[in-house]
């Protein structure tokens, strides 16, 4: 209610709700969140701070290199190539200062002057980088948003953007906060100097940087534990939960760590999204770039959690946002307001607000998205594309008139050995689904073909237009419920369940072993026991997703599997309808999976024979795989309702 009487200014920009400083209690309360935080290793050492500050130095040091190399191949005269200079600046955490123990990035932007090209940075740059025996995981990841490079150097993972300027040369002291170092720039370039000049400017926003930087050390510990750190995923990345946090700190500009966190989870759990955040208001500019204007730009009216950065020219920063992934985020904050409440009154301690979010018991039904690939470095590559889409399928999902939340847990896992053998390299993601209530007992069929079709499609022409679409590369989407997880994390990820489910999973361990059904292989279903806590032996991974997939939401419900190139759509009935054997036959429907029409990898130029039947109460799944070019007819077309 304070909120809402405050004075409003453009987009809603009020001036500090409090002035009030801080009490005895919040420096005890702030003491207290410190000694909470601790054990996570939020706070760097010197040891380790010196050794990123030392591979920075031989990264910039690297980059004036290749630069001036790259100068004398392009004959440039001696003048030049000997000032041309280059330079790294740092982003991110590690130039707000809230840089964690072990295990973060550094954000580097590549700042180059104008002989050197973009093609140049991720051909003969990312070559250079390969020979260099301190560089692990390499991958380039050039159609992001953002281009960029990623790689570990001396044990530092470093995420490398490029830009560069229209200058002959980039000296020491170059300035970005200027905006006419914007001038003549395409807009790829543009928007990666933005993440030095964002982050420059957030610093400059905030009216106390130390009070600032604690709160947002407590904000983003809070926000991976809970599992909605993720730019890439749909959640919010560093950047925005920096402005998040920044906005706070104008506020509330005398407040202490400890009421800066409570005071965050009461503003964003009452914010009226998408009612955009924003540090300062909106700049024009000689240079007449684009900037986010919901009244100008019609695309930017569909942005539904809009936080704007404060540089020039400004955008906005939660663009992969969408309904769902809101939607959750919403949902932490209001648990984050309650749990700092009780803190604050002392009935809780600050550990409970770090506790971290069982994904795999929130949810009654998920999909596993699995990526393979037959190599290592195929492998960095193919997950690196698939990660970057996952979003699209999140939105893709959420748009389907029966599901209400489509949500990503944004850690990877490797995938388990023995069902995934044959695989290579497997990484999976899981994604919780929440279906609507059904408003009656009428039955309904819930397809999502169209969603994964598309979501498999959209990835496989980015793959086949960056040209790494190598053989083994594979997609696959099965679908489980909650108590058929164990089968596909590791030994150890679900140890915190309830004691009643841990029950569950030693009665299950010996119940189904699940390999990978290879090409030509029939797959089965020797199901004779329908327990839903027992299931029977399966020849084939997506017959896990036939063991009583029936719901209260749903009567029924869509399977996949992609073999050899093609998506497979079962449906299953309800387990517990009583219905007649002619009821019971499965539908199946075929569409061409794989690559799209215009990419080829070999593997996939196949034509699947499908037939049903329907043996003593059991659903038998047989198929036949022809592999002679002769009879390969890619354009052949299955309708989604022959059985």
């Amino acid at each position: 209610s304070r909120l809402q009487n405050q004075p409003q200014g453009h987009y809603g920009l009020t001036s500090p709700i409090s002035l009030a400083p801080p009490s005895d209690n919040d420096h005890i309360h702030t003491r207290k969140l410190i000694e909470a935080m601790k054990p996570f290793g939020v706070f760097e050492d010197q040891e380790e701070l010196y050794h990123r500050t030392t591979v920075l130095g031989k990264l910039n040091n690297f980059v004036r290199e290749w630069i001036s190399e790259l100068a004398e191949s392009k004959n440039l005269p001696p003048s030049i190539t000997e000032q041309v200079g280059g330079k790294i600046f740092t982003f991110g955490s590690y130039r707000l200062g809230v840089h964690t123990k072990g295990s973060s990035d550094i954000d580097a932007l590549c700042v180059a002057p104008s002989h050197v090209e973009r093609s140049d940075f991720f051909q003969s740059f990312f070559e250079k980088l390969k020979n260099l025996e301190e560089v692990k995981n390499l991958r380039a990841i050039e159609d992001a948003y953002v281009p960029v490079i990623k790689f570990e150097f001396d044990g530092i993972e470093i995420d490398l953007v490029f830009a560069k300027l229209s200058l002959p040369t980039v000296s020491d002291d170059l300035d970005l906060r200027d905006d006419s170092c914007l001038k003549s720039l395409d807009i790829r370039c543009i928007r990666s100097l933005n993440g030095s000049r964002v982050t420059d400017e957030i610093l400059r926003l905030v009216p106390n940087l130390e009070n600032f930087r604690l709160t947002l050390r407590a904000v983003k510990l809070w926000a991976k534990r809970r599992g909605v750190y993720s730019n890439i995923m749909g959640f919010l990345g560093g950047v925005s939960w920096a402005m998040l946090v920044a906005r706070i700190c104008q506020l509330y500009p005398n407040a202490l760590a400890s009421t800066l966190v409570n005071k965050f989870f009461l503003i964003f759990s009452k914010w009226d999204w998408p009612k955009p955040v924003l540090l300062k208001r909106l700049e024009e500019s000689f240079l007449n770039l684009p900037v986010w204007d919901p009244r100008v730009n019609p695309s930017d009216r569909y942005h539904v959690m809009p936080i704007i950065t404060p540089a020039y020219p400004q955008q906005n920063s939660t663009y992969n946002v969408s309904v769902s992934t809101r939607a959750v985020m919403v949902e932490e904050f209001q648990r984050g307001l309650e749990v700092t409440d009780e803190i604050l009154k002392g009935k809780s301690d600050w550990s409970k607000l770090f506790e971290p979010l069982n994904f795999f018991q929130k949810y009654k039904h998920y999909i596993v998205l699995t990526a393979s690939a037959f190599t290592e470095e195929h492998h960095l590559n193919w997950i690196g594309l698939v990660e970057s889409k996952i979003r699209v399928l999140v939105g893709n999902l959420e748009r389907n008139e029966f599901i209400t939340i489509a949500h990503v847990q944004p850690q990877s896992f490797p995938g388990n050995k023995d069902l995934y053998k044959q695989s290579g390299y497997v990484s999976m993601w899981f994604l919780g689904l929440v279906f609507k209530k059904a408003e009656s007992a009428v039955k309904t069929n819930v397809d999502l073909t169209h969603g994964i079709q598309s979501f498999t499609d959209t990835v496989y022409r980015q793959a086949s237009a960056l040209n790494i679409l190598k053989e083994g590369m594979k997609i696959e989407a099965t679908y489980v419920k909650r108590k058929q997880l164990h089968y596909f994390l590791p030994a150890g990820t679900l140890q915190k369940r309830k004691k009643q489910r841990v029950s569950d999973i030693s009665q299950n361990n010996s119940g189904l072993q699940c390999k990978r059904s290879s090409l030509g292989e029939s797959c089965s279903d020797g199901s004779k026991d329908r327990d839903s806590r027992t299931p029977s032996n399966s020849s084939s991974l997506n017959k896990i997703s036939k063991l009583d997939i029936s719901t209260a939401e749903t009567e029924r419900l869509y399977v996949f599997e992609v073999v050899g190139g093609m998506w497979f759509l079962i449906l299953w009935p309800n387990s517990k309808s009583q219905v007649s054997p002619t009821e019971m036959e499965a539908t199946v429907a075929l569409r061409t999976s794989g690559p799209p029409v215009g990419c080829t990898i070999p593997g996939y130029n196949t034509v699947c024979q499908l037939r049903t039947c329907f043996v003593q109460g059991q659903h038998k799944l047989s198929g036949t795989l022809n592999t002679d070019p002769k009879s390969a007819s890619p354009k052949q077309h299955y309708s989604p309702t022959s059985k």
